[in-house]
């Protein structure tokens, strides 16, 4: 899926997918975003995982001290460096989340929203270590899914993007039960409670998930401190 997010699904295209993305999707995205900025302070270095045209990135510059955006598009990553501006405060870098080059403990939260963790479309314990890695001791992992409660909407959205051309047509056959398929293979999963208290639990970390807005499910995570 990452290469469909660099080759088919980047800078102005994705960017349209959110222009007409309707009020309730709209009001699902927000809430993302301010469920974020309740749980960083004003000296916090962010990492966002996925950023995008930096859609989300520009919002937590508004509060943190330092926020850096990473993704696998060149396209969507030039995007966000030219809306952003030069006094935004963020860094917009092109990096594979599975394989980053910060040394580790560089940040104080790291964040995934919008389903990345699913939308990925890479091994979910992966890309979970290495952010364990990068955030410092006592840091804060923050990734979000959908909620079940959301799927109508989320359904919705999507089949604007199919009829704009954004994705190719929806398989309606092989869409259900959280995952949305599209016939250019494009696919769109989500991860459960159970899956998220799994996966940290291999890691060693406690989850604390919360549905925000009957929209969003957020797993957060501590790392733990050094003994």
């Amino acid at each position: 899926m990452t290469s469909y997010y660099s080759e088919q699904l980047s800078g102005d295209r994705l960017q349209r997918c959110y222009e007409l993305a309707p009020p309730r999707v709209q009001q699902y995205l927000e809430s993302e975003i301010l469920h974020l900025l309740e749980r960083i302070g004003p000296e916090d270095a962010i990492l966002e995982l996925g950023c995008g045209y930096g859609r989300v990135a520009v919002r937590l510059a508004e509060r943190a001290k330092r926020v850096v955006g990473v993704d696998v598009s060149e396209e969507s990553l030039a995007l966000a460096r030219t809306l952003a501006g030069p006094d935004a405060g963020c860094e917009f870098l092109l990096m594979d989340a599975l394989h980053m080059s910060f040394p580790d403990g560089s940040f104080d939260v790291v964040a995934c929203v919008q389903n990345g963790i699913c939308a990925f479309g890479v091994p979910q314990s992966e890309l979970l270590r290495e952010a364990l890695r990068v955030v410092r001791p006592g840091g804060l992992l923050l990734f979000s899914t959908y909620s079940d409660a959301f799927w109508a909407d989320r359904l919705s959205w999507f089949e604007l993007q199919s009829s704009e051309g954004l994705l190719g047509p929806i398989d309606h056959h092989a869409t259900g039960d959280g995952v949305i398929v599209c016939s250019d293979g494009f696919r769109s999963g989500t991860a459960t409670e159970s899956e998220l208290e799994e996966l940290c639990r291999e890691l060693g970390v406690t989850a604390d998930i919360t549905e925000v807005d009957a929209s969003s499910l957020f797993c957060e995570a501590l790392k733990p401190c050094a003994t």
